[in-house]
C-alpha cells in the first residue's frame, strides 16, 4: 500500500500579502530619507587611535581585573602589530 501524501502538490502562491520581513507585510518608511543627518551642533570627535591605546594603557595599569588586563594587552598587542611596533623579545 503506497501513500497518496507524497503526490499532493503545494499551492501556487498568487494571491496574500508580499512578506518578505518573517511573515510581517512589508511597510513603507514615510520618506525618512534623511538618515544619518543631525541637527545637532556640537558633535564630539572620534578618540584617536594613540588617544586609545593610552586609555588602554591606563586601564591595564590600574585595575585589578584580569579579564580587563588580558583585553587591554591584546588590544595593544593587536594595534602594535599594525603599527609595526610589535618585538616578540619582551
Amino acid at each position: 500500500m503506497t501513500s497518496n501524501l507524497s503526490k499532493i502538490k503545494p499551492k501556487l502562491r498568487t494571491t496574500g500579502q508580499v512578506t518578505g520581513n518573517f511573515g510581517k507585510a512589508k511597510v513603507r518608511t514615510n520618506g525618512n530619507t534623511n538618515l544619518g543627518h543631525t541637527d545637532k551642533i556640537n558633535i564630539s570627535p572620534m578618540t584617536t587611535f594613540n588617544e586609545y591605546i593610552n586609555r588602554l594603557y591606563d586601564a591595564m595599569n590600574t585595575t585589578t581585573d584580569d579579564r580587563l588586563k588580558n583585553f587591554c594587552y591584546n588590544e595593544i598587542k593587536k594595534y602594535l602589530i599594525q603599527t609595526n611596533q610589535w618585538s616578540n623579545n619582551s
